[in-house]
């Protein structure tokens, strides 16, 4: 079997997916109380028991614990990637791993985007588009980004080259 890749993110993706995270977990959580606590003591006559709203609270701040702060580090630590000299070799996941080999003859086309948590953070992702769908590594500093992006493209030409 294939070693696995030895490149990691930037450190600063941790950030990102704890920020994203958290910013899901309060928007759902804001929408259950304003979409059904809210209308049951609003619309008048019912009532939410108190032991109710506080286990929806509480198991919302679990879920925010575990989802903002235990995961983005487990998630880091899996998510790795190299560039061979004829595959891009991309390695995630926590309990399911994936490992996806990118023949460099198979690229069509490489782009670089950001988010705006991205932007704040100075990091972009690397998206490389092939017939079969598009693969993201996300979360490179901006300048590494732009420089692997390059290199991608420059052995996808090379690779089409030889064909």
């Amino acid at each position: 079997m294939r070693p696995l890749p030895t490149n990691h993110l930037d450190s600063r993706m941790r950030t990102v997916w704890r920020a994203t995270s958290a910013l899901r977990i309060l928007i759902v959580l804001l929408c259950v109380l304003v979409g059904i606590v809210f209308p049951i003591y609003a619309v008048g006559g019912g009532s939410l028991p108190l032991a109710l709203v506080v286990a929806l609270v509480v198991l919302f701040g679990i879920d925010l614990v575990v989802q903002a702060f235990i995961v983005p580090g487990m998630r880091y630590d899996r998510w790795l990637f190299e560039v061979g000299e004829n595959e891009l070799d991309i390695s995630q996941g926590i309990i399911w791993r994936k490992r996806t080999i990118i023949p460099f003859v198979r690229v069509q086309n490489t782009d670089t985007k950001q988010g705006p948590i991205l932007r704040w953070l100075g990091l972009a992702s690397v998206t490389v588009a092939t017939a079969a769908g598009t693969h993201t590594i996300p979360g490179l500093d901006l300048n590494e980004a732009d420089r692997l992006r390059d290199v991608i493209a420059e052995q996808a030409r090379l690779a089409q080259e030889d064909v």
